[in-house]
C-alpha cells in the first residue's frame, strides 16, 4: 500500500506526456503525409508521363518560375534592405510613419493586387484610355507594358512579399552595435561605404532568411500567374489536375516543386545555422541616426513612400472604386454564405493550427530529444510546400483510401459509403494546418521563451501534472502570442487559393474562390468585393506587427 501509493500520481503525470507525444507524432505524420503521397504518387505514374512532360511543359515551367524567383528575389533584396536602412539608421521628414506604414502590403495577397491593377493598365482601362483620349492615337499607334505578363506578375509579388526582407533587416540593423559602423567611418569611409562594408554583410543572414521567404511564397503563388497567364508549376498542377484530369503528371509536376521548396528550406535553415555573428565591443553602442537634409531627404521620403503607395494606399482606392460600381451585395444570402464559408474554415484551421502547435511545442519542451525534435522539424517543413502541392499529396492518398473502402463495403455489405473523407472540409482543414503550422507554432515558441525553466520546476514540485502546468501556468502566458498565431493563421487561410480551390467541398465557395472565379470571367469590379473583404481580415495581423514594429524603436 506504501507503495502504490505514490505511484499513481507519478502514473497519471506520466500519462499526460505520452498522450502529448502521440498527438505530436500524429500532427508531424500529417505534415509529412503530403510529401511522402507525392513522392510516391509520382514514381508510380510510369514513364510515359514524364517523357511527355519533357517534352511539352516542363523547360518552359521551368525557365518561368526560375525567372519569376530571381526577379521577386531582387525586387524585395532591394525594396526591403534599402527601406529598413533608410527608417533605422537616418531620419528625415515622416520616418516614425513609414517604419510602420511600410509593413501594411503584407495584408494583401498578390492576385488582389493584380486585379486592381489590371483594371487600370489593362488596355480598357482609365490609364491607356486616358492617354488614347489625349494623344488621339489609336490601339497600334502606341506601345505600353503589357501588366499580364510575367514582369507584371513578379511586380505584384514584389509589391506584397517585400515586408518579409524590411520586418527581418530592420530587426538586423536595430540589433547592430554601432561601434564596427563607426570604425569604419573614423577610417574614412562614407555612410554609405561603411553601410555596404559593414552593416549589410552583418545582417546578412536576416535578410537572406527574409528574401528566401519571398521566394517560397513565390514559387507557392497561384492566383497572380493564373490571373496573368504565366506558366509556372504551380499552374501546371491545377491544369494537370482539373483540365486533363492527368493525376500522375499533377504528381510529377508537384514532386519537381516540392524539391525545389525543400531545397529552399534547406538553404533557409543552413542560413539560420551560420547566423552567429558577435560584436566584440565589451558595451554595445547605439549606431548615430544619419540626419538627412535637402534632396537626401526628398529622396528617402520618395523611396519609402512609393511601395507604401503602390502596395497599399493605391490598391485599396482602386478596389473601392470598382466595387462602387459593382452588382455584388454583400449582404446578399449568397455572399454571406461566401462570407460564412470562409469565416468558418479559417476559424476551424486556426483552431486547429494553434492547437497543433502548442502539442508539437510543449512536446518538445517536456521531452526535449531526438523524437520531439524530429516532430518539430517535420511540422516546420509545411510552410516550404505550397498549397497545391499539399492538396495533391492529401488528396492521393485518401481517395485511394476512400475508393478501397467503398470498394470493400460494396462486395461485403453491399452499401456504398462514397467519399468519406475525399471532399469534406476535415481534409481541407488538414491541409491548412500543414501549410500554416510554421507560422503558428513560430509565435508559439517565441512566447514560450518567455516562460522560464523554474516556473516549471515550481509547477511539478507543487503537485501538478504536465498537462495542469500547461493549462495553469503557460497558457495564461502564451495568450498574447497564441491570439497573433490565431489571427495570422486565420488571415493565410482567408488569402489561401490553391489549396481551397482544388480540395474545398462542392458548392462550399469562399471569397477567395469567388473573387478568382469573377476575376477569371473579367469581371474585375465584382471582384473587387471580395478582394476588399480578404484585404480588411489581413489588416488585422498587421496592425499587431506594425505595434510590435513601433515598440522596437
Amino acid at each position: 500500500m506504501t507503495v502504490q501509493t505514490p505511484d499513481m500520481p507519478h502514473k497519471r503525470r506520466a500519462d499526460g506526456p505520452r498522450a502529448l507525444g502521440v498527438v505530436a507524432l500524429v500532427v508531424a505524420g500529417i505534415c509529412a503525409l503530403p510529401m511522402l503521397a507525392v513522392a510516391i504518387a509520382a514514381f508510380s505514374g510510369g514513364t510515359d508521363t514524364v517523357q511527355h512532360l519533357i517534352s511539352t511543359v516542363l523547360g518552359r515551367y521551368t525557365l518561368t518560375t526560375l525567372a519569376l524567383v530571381v526577379m521577386v528575389a531582387v525586387g524585395t533584396f532591394g525594396i526591403g534592405v534599402g527601406a529598413a536602412w533608410l527608417v533605422t539608421m537616418t531620419r528625415f521628414p515622416g520616418v516614425r510613419f513609414f517604419e510602420i506604414a511600410l509593413v501594411l502590403p503584407l495584408a494583401f495577397p498578390a492576385y488582389v493586387l493584380a486585379y486592381a491593377y489590371t483594371s487600370v493598365l489593362d488596355h480598357p482601362g482609365i490609364v491607356q484610355t486616358l492617354l488614347r483620349d489625349v494623344t488621339g492615337w489609336g490601339p497600334r499607334d502606341y506601345w505600353f507594358p503589357d501588366i499580364r505578363s510575367l514582369g507584371g506578375a513578379a511586380l505584384m509579388l514584389i509589391l506584397v512579399l517585400y515586408p518579409y526582407v524590411y520586418l527581418l533587416s530592420r530587426a538586423a540593423f536595430l540589433q547592430q552595435s554601432g561601434t564596427t559602423f563607426l570604425a569604419a567611418r573614423a577610417l574614412g569611409s562614407s555612410a554609405w561605404a561603411a553601410f555596404f562594408k559593414v552593416s549589410l554583410p552583418l545582417a546578412r543572414p536576416a535578410i537572406a532568411g527574409g528574401v528566401l521567404l519571398a521566394v517560397m511564397e513565390t514559387i507557392a503563388d497561384f492566383g497572380t500567374v493564373a490571373y496573368f497567364g504565366v506558366q509556372t508549376f504551380a499552374t501546371g498542377i491545377y491544369t494537370s489536375w482539373f483540365a486533363l484530369y492527368d493525376r500522375a503528371g499533377a504528381a510529377q509536376l508537384a514532386l519537381c516543386l516540392l524539391s525545389f521548396a525543400l531545397l529552399l528550406a534547406m538553404l533557409e535553415r543552413a542560413q539560420r545555422g551560420r547566423a552567429k555573428y558577435h560584436d566584440t565591443a565589451r558595451r554595445a553602442q547605439a549606431m548615430p541616426p544619419i540626419e538627412l537634409t535637402g534632396g537626401h531627404a526628398g529622396f528617402a521620403v520618395v523611396a519609402c513612400a512609393v511601395p507604401v503607395i503602390l502596395g497599399a494606399v493605391l490598391p485599396i482606392v482602386i478596389l473601392f472604386t470598382m466595387g462602387l460600381g459593382a452588382e455584388q451585395n454583400l449582404l446578399s444570402p449568397r455572399y454571406l454564405g461566401f462570407i460564412r464559408n470562409s469565416v468558418t474554415l479559417a476559424g476551424v484551421a486556426a483552431v486547429v493550427t494553434v492547437a497543433a502547435a502548442i502539442a508539437v511545442g510543449f512536446f518538445r519542451r517536456m521531452r526535449p530529444g531526438k523524437t520531439s525534435s524530429s516532430a518539430t522539424y517535420v511540422a516546420r517543413l509545411g510552410y516550404a510546400v505550397p498549397g497545391g502541392v499539399i492538396a495533391v499529396g492529401l488528396m492521393v492518398p485518401f481517395a485511394a483510401f476512400d475508393n478501397a473502402l467503398d470498394a470493400w463495403m460494396r462486395e461485403t455489405f453491399d452499401i456504398s459509403t462514397g467519399l468519406l473523407i475525399t471532399g469534406s472540409i476535415w481534409l481541407l482543414v488538414a491541409a491548412y494546418m500543414v501549410r500554416f503550422l510554421a507560422a503558428a507554432l513560430g509565435a508559439y515558441e517565441g512566447g514560450q521563451a518567455m516562460v522560464h525553466d523554474n516556473m516549471d520546476a515550481a509547477s511539478r514540485s507543487l503537485g501538478t501534472t504536465p498537462i495542469g502546468t500547461l493549462r495553469r501556468v503557460h497558457l495564461p502566458i502564451l495568450a498574447p502570442s497564441l491570439l497573433t498565431a490565431l489571427l495570422i493563421v486565420f488571415v493565410d487561410v482567408m488569402k489561401e487559393l490553391p489549396a481551397t480551390l482544388i480540395m474545398r467541398p462542392f458548392n462550399y465557395d469562399t471569397l477567395a474562390v469567388q473573387a478568382y472565379r469573377l476575376a477569371s470571367d473579367e469581371r474585375l469590379d465584382g471582384a473587387a468585393v471580395p478582394s476588399l473583404v480578404i484585404v480588411a481580415m489581413g489588416l488585422l495581423p498587421v496592425i499587431l506587427i506594425c505595434r510590435q514594429v513601433g515598440r522596437q524603436r
